[in-house]
């Protein structure tokens, strides 16, 4: 019997169930675990939760019942940016911390942020088609009523990991940077050749606004029709960030009406869209599946950073990217006291 288990729905090696965790592994080798797949049903995890020392979260969304049948896990791990399908608010409740993966592939994701930026500026996508389709004529008077890219605005909404690494991209381009984040310093936003704004200021002064919002119940439709109406009638909308925190009737609406130019998604309200989702439909828009992160890189490094916070834990350590509230519950808090005195949640 293994001395640790960590319980799995089946197929969270993010490839097939039944297999694919040498990666995971890697980091615990000389451990004594097993990972245990189970159902990836909500029933199925509750019945084999008593067995659980930590779970490798993916798949499937995971509720109050299910953390709440966890009788003695000291972790639930997570091999994504994105925290928004587990129940963070009962994990913490049960004194368990939760990680994920934020520092893993923000090199691929501010890529794509910076493609679909430029593709949209110079509408890469329309002057294909008017190449393929014989409309060559078409293609630089377009061109002609487009500005040049130096000297530009590019305003983010939040300013964490993947902005930072727009910004450094961005300002050699020549763009000048505004940022909205009331949790990010102004020497922090400056180091970055970016300048502290408000809202309404980066919303109405940016050529681009570049979403970076996570999705949390407090960010959930943040961007909504009176904050489309403030920006520029040029400006190009990027996402890459998560589709809920913009209401999307409200983005539709300003494309239509033209309150904005265009937009970069990488990322929709709901997903798959529906087929009749007017955005694919829009000649200004630039459309990708939710797949900025994605490189050739992208399974290795998140399931091999997933094992080390998994060997980190179970080895009687904090994890690296504990995504709680800083203080837990008492009731899981005397579990951490040796190790939370000399490394907090947040190094």
């Amino acid at each position: 019997m293994a001395k640790f288990t960590i319980l799995t729905p089946a197929g969270a090696s993010f490839t097939t169930a039944g297999g694919g965790y040498d990666h995971e592994l890697e980091a615990l080798e000389g451990m004594d675990v097993e990972i245990l797949e189970c159902p990836a049903t909500e029933d199925g995890f509750i019945a084999a939760a008593p067995k659980a020392d930590a779970v490798y979260a993916k798949g499937m969304k995971f509720n109050a019942a299910m953390i709440n049948a966890l009788t003695k896990c000291r972790l639930i791990a997570l091999g994504t940016v994105g925290v928004d399908y587990v129940d963070v608010a009962a994990a913490t409740a049960k004194g368990i911390p939760v990680t994920n993966c934020p520092d893993t592939f923000i090199e691929e994701v501010a890529d794509h942020a910076m493609m679909l930026l430029l593709a949209t500026h110079r509408r890469a996508i329309e002057q294909d088609r008017m190449v393929r389709e014989g409309r060559w004529t078409e293609g630089r008077p377009q061109l002609l009523q487009v500005p040049r890219l130096m000297g530009m605005t590019l305003g983010f909404l939040a300013f964490g990991r993947v902005a930072r690494a727009v910004a450094v991209r961005a300002r050699a381009f020549g763009l000048s940077m505004i940022a909205y984040d009331p949790f990010v310093e102004e020497l922090t936003l400056s180091d970055y050749g970016v300048r502290p704004g408000s809202l309404s200021e980066v919303l109405s002064q940016s050529d681009f606004v570049s979403m970076h919002q996570p999705d949390t119940p407090l960010t959930r439709g943040f961007l909504k029709e009176k904050h489309f109406r403030q920006m520029k009638k040029t400006a190009i909308f990027i996402n890459t960030g998560r589709g809920p925190t913009v209401d999307e009737a409200a983005l539709i609406a300003a494309l239509e009406e033209k309150w904005i130019a265009g937009a970069g998604l990488d990322v929709f309200q709901v997903e798959p869209p529906k087929p009749d989702n007017k955005l694919l439909a829009m000649p200004h828009v630039i459309l990708s599946p939710h797949n900025a992160s994605a490189s050739a890189r992208f399974d290795p490094a998140r399931k091999r950073r997933v094992g080390q916070e998994l060997s980190l834990v179970l080895s009687g350590r904090w994890p690296m990217s504990c995504v709680n509230p800083t203080v837990l519950p008492a009731s899981g808090l005397a579990r951490w006291q040796p190790y939370a005195m000399t490394r907090g949640p947040n190094s």
